[in-house]
């Protein structure tokens, strides 16, 4: 009887040796060799210093960037510790009364007309809350506002888009879309390229 228990403790001992430890390592150092920015969470670094993360979308108001998708994550979205959607049915009032004010504001922010389309990922949140991506539609929506506030050629910063646009894996899955983040960042580059530019020509 006690020989039998104590294989039984031996055969658990060596299991959560194996399933909780040994493996676990395993599998973290394989990514890390492998993959090592996203299995570091795929951290964004400005200066040095950490501003986010490629996989979780942060919340942009101001004029001057590319505006990402609704949130539903916690309070006041964006909180990576609830990730979530609303839970909201396509027939749901305060649903669509929701994205009825998001359309309003979006056509505000960007001077468009009352009866211009909006693409749907600027008035809905995805279902974690988090998604980091627009479509390239709802990005070049943006083109106009975002190049006027800053005073940078438009034709350019369309082009800056069209550079950040992330094709389909394996060219056939997923849709094609905008790191929100990275685009941002990528335009602070620009403009202050364009400030140099500028600086450069006034003291000639």
């Amino acid at each position: 009887m006690w020989r039998i228990i104590c294989r039984a403790f031996f055969l658990l001992a060596i299991m959560t040796f194996l399933t909780g430890i040994a493996y676990p390592l395993a599998v973290v150092g394989l990514a890390e060799a492998i993959f090592p920015l996203p299995a570091g969470g795929s951290l964004v670094y400005k200066n040095g210093e950490p501003v986010g993360s490629a996989l979780i979308g942060q919340k942009f108001t101001s004029p001057a960037y590319f505006h990402g998708r609704p949130s539903a994550a916690g309070q006041s979205g964006y909180d990576a510790a609830s990730s979530g959607g609303s839970n909201l049915g396509p027939t749901n009032r305060k649903l669509i009364s929701t994205a009825q004010e998001r359309i309003a504001l979006v056509q505000k922010e960007n001077g468009l007309k009352p009866q211009t389309p909006v693409p749907g990922d600027l008035v809905t949140a995805s279902a974690s809350g988090l998604d980091p991506h627009i479509s390239p539609e709802a990005a070049f929506l943006q083109v106009p506002r975002v190049a006027g506030t800053r005073n940078l050629p438009e034709e350019e910063v369309r082009e800056l888009v069209e550079r950040r646009i992330e094709r389909p894996q394996l060219g056939i899955l997923g849709a094609p879309r905008v790191n929100v983040l990275l685009l941002n960042l990528a335009l602070d580059e620009l403009t202050q390229e364009h400030q140099g530019s500028v600086l450069k020509s006034e003291n000639r």
